[in-house]
């Protein structure tokens, strides 16, 4: 299946057949994809919740506008952001920079040092938009190896993140929930399944500048 046809079948699920769970490869490749996805200077400034707890995924479905993806899904995902950013997070980021590249001090500080007045400057409310910004990067990135893997999905950022929050312990953490992604397989009966893709003509959608 060819990467057009795999988002063409890519829909968000409305209905997962409970009884079908990804293989422990399958969700490898999920958390390798998010590992992987392109952040503002490679701060990767967001971190991801794996819940396969149908205990704990039942709790949240009051709290996720009662839809029940988040607790029929194979598994949820939750793409979680700092609540408080701090110019720490900088200095660790260039000292994984030095251990994987061995890159000198030399060619490192000025970088290092522009990169933590940028944060300096910046109100935490800036800082969570930005930070928020990463989120919806990784959300796409998922969406689409999703797509590539025959992982169904249901992105969603209809949720109660303050009580996300509280049920997983995020605040011990320094975190905030702020978007879900259910990922699993769609149920036979899911009445999306069939229904043809409704997009505007490429057309409408794209300049060229040739």
């Amino acid at each position: 299946m060819d990467t057009i046809k795999s988002l063409e079948w890519r829909y968000a699920v409305k209905q997962f057949d409970s009884n079908k769970s990804l293989t422990k490869s399958q969700v490898n490749i999920l958390k390798n994809a998010f590992n992987l996805t392109a952040t503002s200077y490679g701060l990767q400034p967001i971190k991801l919740v794996v819940i396969k707890n149908k205990n704990i995924q039942k709790e949240l479905v009051p709290h996720s506008w009662n839809q029940n993806q988040v607790v029929d899904a194979s598994h949820l995902l939750v793409i979680c952001i700092p609540k408080t950013y701090k110019t720490t997070e900088v200095e660790n980021y260039f000292k994984t920079v030095q251990k994987i590249r061995k890159t000198p001090d030399a060619i490192i500080n000025p970088f290092k040092e522009f990169l933590t007045d940028e944060i300096a400057k910046k109100t935490q409310e800036e800082l969570f938009l930005w930070n928020k910004n990463q989120a919806y990067i990784a959300l796409g990135n998922l969406l689409t190896v999703c797509a590539v893997e025959k992982i169904d999905s249901c992105p969603m950022e209809g949720f109660n993140p303050e009580k996300y929050d509280e049920i997983l312990n995020l605040k011990d953490h320094n975190l905030t929930a702020v978007l879900l992604l259910p990922v699993g397989f769609r149920a036979k009966d899911c009445y999306m399944k069939d229904l043809a893709k409704v997009r505007k003509n490429t057309s409408e959608t794209i300049i060229e500048i040739l």
